[in-house]
């Protein structure tokens, strides 16, 4: 174990603390409400004594997790699928890093693929601003989940990083467990999937090498998340017109309880997770010569083509696209009764809008900016593969 760091607060609660920390998450009122909600014919009491006769995180995930993530699959989603998995060994340990769509399912979704095919789930990195009542944060430490620290002062926000640098290094190289982090803090509210420098800088904080070299001790693996459809794509472009009304506007707790909320319980369409190859040879031909900055934006640069290369694209993104920029170009993609659905939905989707006062003009805003989400990954794609991505 890495001797220089006490890593109690953030790792996920070890099989010694497992048993205990079940015990008390499951009396909290919080707990059973949640439960209650998400699965309405429970037998509350049934189901915490089942749980209190869980020995360890592994056993949780298989016989607890994998059935709740199974029925979630079958209720929210038209199929879940994975490819790439050749490129991973059941025996490596790596860091999946993705794009991020969903607060809760990303990782957990990505889990659910490993549990079915017999490959050891990994750590989740999720952030302690998310992490609102301390039984939330009892329930993901148990789910193997350990916590990234937000929103400190300079000095503080340092000690944090890398403390969570040499977690990562340690999980991977001590713990022989893989982890999965998303490649920016929050999510990307355009779907417009770029890697934040910050985080592959922290990344290879630790290590006792270079940059490219501690960066390659952990095994960086480039994971594409595609959702055909967004439950949250109307609260994400409800976020972009208070921004644009309010540029200081800033959202609540109960803002990130409703995200939480849709994206896990409401439809999702087709979901798809693409594993890329692990990034190593690709950072062995960086020179080490490079500027430290310019460097970074090599690494952040090569990260995200990969990601982007492993979309898997639906006729709903054709549709986006020549929707927002006005033209056929994608037609061929997509039937006539695929755009009209799509277009019906979209307006649907905006009904939900709870918003005051809301003009037809901020609606076609709305509307433009659920455009720009469903059609980026596509665009994104495009570049990826060399072809011009024209108007």
């Amino acid at each position: 174990m890495n001797q220089q760091f006490d890593f109690s607060d953030i790792e996920p609660y070890s099989d010694k603390e497992f048993k205990e920390n079940m015990t008390r998450l499951v009396t909290e009122p919080g707990f059973e409400h949640a439960v209650k909600y998400v699965m309405p014919d429970v037998d509350f009491q049934e189901f915490t004594k089942q749980l209190c006769e869980v020995p360890d995180n592994e056993t949780f995930q298989r016989e607890v997790m994998l059935p709740f993530l199974h029925m979630l699959a079958l209720k929210t989603t038209s199929g879940l699928t994975i490819g790439g998995l050749e490129n991973i060994s059941k025996d490596g340990s790596y860091t999946f890093m993705s794009n991020h769509r969903d607060i809760v399912l990303d990782a957990s979704f990505l889990n659910y693929c490993f549990l079915t095919h017999g490959i050891p789930t990994s750590e989740v990195a999720i952030g302690n601003n998310l992490l609102i009542m301390d039984w939330i944060t009892d329930l993901v430490k148990l789910n193997k989940s350990f916590i990234v620290k937000r929103n400190l002062k300079l000095v503080k926000a340092l000690e944090a990083a890398h403390q969570l640098s040499a977690y990562i290094h340690y999980a991977i190289l001590d713990k022989h467990q893989s982890v999965w982090i998303a490649q920016r803090e929050g999510r990307a509210k355009d779907s417009n999937d770029r890697t934040q420098e910050a985080l592959v800088k922290m990344l290879a904080l630790e290590g006792g090498g270079s940059t490219i070299e501690n960066l390659k001790a952990i095994n960086i693996v480039p994971v594409s998340i595609s959702y055909e459809y967004d439950p949250n794509d109307y609260l994400k472009a409800t976020e972009f017109l208070l921004r644009r009304l309010d540029p200081d506007f800033k959202k609540s707790q109960h803002d990130d309880l409703l995200s939480m909320e849709t994206g896990l319980l409401q439809p999702k369409g087709h979901v798809h997770f693409e594993l890329g190859k692990c990034i190593d040879s690709e950072l062995e031909s960086l020179s080490p010569d490079i500027e430290k900055n310019e460097l970074l934006k090599r690494i952040c640069g090569l990260i995200d083509s990969n990601i982007h290369l492993g979309y898997k694209i639906y006729p709903i993104n054709y549709i986006a696209y020549d929707r927002l920029h006005k033209t056929s170009r994608f037609e061929d993609c997509y039937t006539r009764a695929q755009a009209d659905d799509f277009l019906e939905y979209i307006e649907k989707q905006l009904d939900k809008v709870r918003l005051h006062d809301v003009s037809e003009l901020d609606r076609e805003y709305m509307r433009e900016m659920m455009f720009v989400m469903y059609s980026n990954p596509l665009k994104n794609k495009l570049m990826a593969t060399g072809e011009e991505c024209h108007i």
